[in-house]
């Protein structure tokens, strides 16, 4: 933290490589998650999966997100974010080359546990590296460009799949996992803990586990604020799941139209969303998060609704680069604001419980719209998604702690 002050107007070398081993991290972990979506096709025409057996899973790897979370979170907090970093890449990356060699459909549910667990432990530990590393009035845009990581990640996956799986299997797909081992030899020779995460640590006293449920739900406040921001993600894993899923099939069957080109969708909707979290990221610094969370959140809840006025493919696509935008430019922000809402001993812990429990349930999203879309048409299931950001405004307006958090211009 001392080299912060001497590089206010630029980075410091330690602060270049938090920010290119966090956003590395955050491509590789989401290229590993697409690998599965782009591959799922040729598994379920190779190994003869029924439609239950290929669905669950993702459910399997969201199981072993929320585990892995909760697991490497506590560990972050307690020997160190570069060393637990480092160990979760490593997991989902092994974890994801054994799948080139995945025969069987119970193999494949242990596999995608354990990249799961890796995968789901690195978001907390990777923020919270941003967080410490960072002053305040730059958190918002860091946690943001790590995110558009995330995103940098899925193009990659889809540009990787449509190479291989058509030249050489869906197996070799998974082979190219090794790439993040490379990543854990930088991250342990560059990286080091921060002096606030150090100075937490010389301080701490009695057990991890119990500073964490205190420090998060002892008084009614805390637990207000902990299960507020907890449905804030629900909303938004609910919305990035419900539309990255289900839109292209939605259009083919209420619209009529011709989406058989759903990367050209996806390709835009991910540039939108990249857009939307860099400006995220700058207003949430300027303005702070209240204001940034109101612009987004009723700029999705009014957006997704347009989705269902689309009549052609260029209004297709020009939609959905903004509600990309949206929907998925804030993103970053909640780790931003977990990191600023709590304190350094527990932040990890803090990150990755409300981020993966967000994921868990919100992943649920899918199975809602596909029953949805079974009985009702697109204006009720874009109405229901449009519901569903009006809640999390609600619910973020109420959180007294955000008050507090002020930007650069307060």
């Amino acid at each position: 933290m001392d080299t912060i002050n001497k590089h206010s107007h630029g980075l410091s070398i330690n602060q270049k490589w938090v920010i290119a081993s966090t956003s590395s991290g955050f491509a590789l972990e989401n290229m590993d998650v697409l690998f599965l979506s782009f591959a799922m096709s040729s598994m379920i025409a190779d190994l003869h999966l029924s439609g239950g057996a290929a669905g669950l899973i993702s459910s399997i790897t969201n199981i072993g997100m929320l585990v892995g979370g909760i697991s490497f979170g506590i560990l972050g907090d307690k020997i160190g974010r570069v060393k637990t970093f480092s160990h979760t890449v490593l997991i989902f990356a092994v974890a994801t080359v054994c799948m080139a060699f995945a025969n069987n459909i119970y193999l494949i549910y242990a596999l995608r546990f354990l990249a799961g667990i890796g995968a789901g432990g690195e978001y907390g530990v990777g923020i919270s590296l941003i967080a410490e590393n960072f002053p305040k009035r730059q958190i918002g845009k860091m946690t943001s460009v790590a995110a558009v990581g995330g995103q940098v990640g899925a193009i990659l996956a889809a540009l990787i799949a449509a190479w291989i799986i058509p030249n050489a299997g869906w197996h070799m797909l998974f082979l190219f996992g090794i790439i993040p081992v490379v990543l854990t030899i930088f991250i342990r020779k560059h990286l080091h803990e921060s002096k606030q995460f150090l100075t937490a640590k010389s301080h701490e006293k009695g057990s991890l586990l119990v500073d964490v449920a205190k420090k998060m739900f002892s008084t009614p406040r805390l637990a207000c604020q902990t299960l507020g921001l907890t449905v804030m993600m629900i909303v938004q894993i609910a919305g990035y799941f419900g539309l990255m899923n289900w839109l292209p099939t939605i259009v083919q069957k209420q619209l009529n139209l011709n989406v058989a080109n759903s990367s050209l969708w996806m390709i835009a909707t991910i540039i939108g969303m990249s857009i939307g979290m860099m400006t995220f990221g700058s207003i949430f610094d300027y303005f702070g998060p209240r204001r940034a969370f109101s612009i987004f959140l009723i700029g999705s809840a009014i957006m997704v609704y347009t989705l269902s006025l689309a009549t052609n493919m260029i209004t297709l696509l020009l939609l959905g680069a903004v509600v990309g935008f949206f929907s998925n430019g804030m993103f970053g922000g909640y780790g931003a604001v977990i990191s600023r809402l709590y304190p350094t001993e527990i932040r990890s812990s803090a990150n990755n419980i409300i981020v993966n429990v967000g994921r868990a349930i919100g992943g649920f999203s899918s199975v809602v719209i596909g029953i949805l879309m079974d009985h009702y048409n697109l204006t009720v299931v874009m109405g229901f998604l449009s519901a569903l950001y009006i809640i999390s405004f609600i619910v973020m307006m109420s959180l007294p702690g955000l008050k507090k958090l002020s930007g650069t211009k307060a």
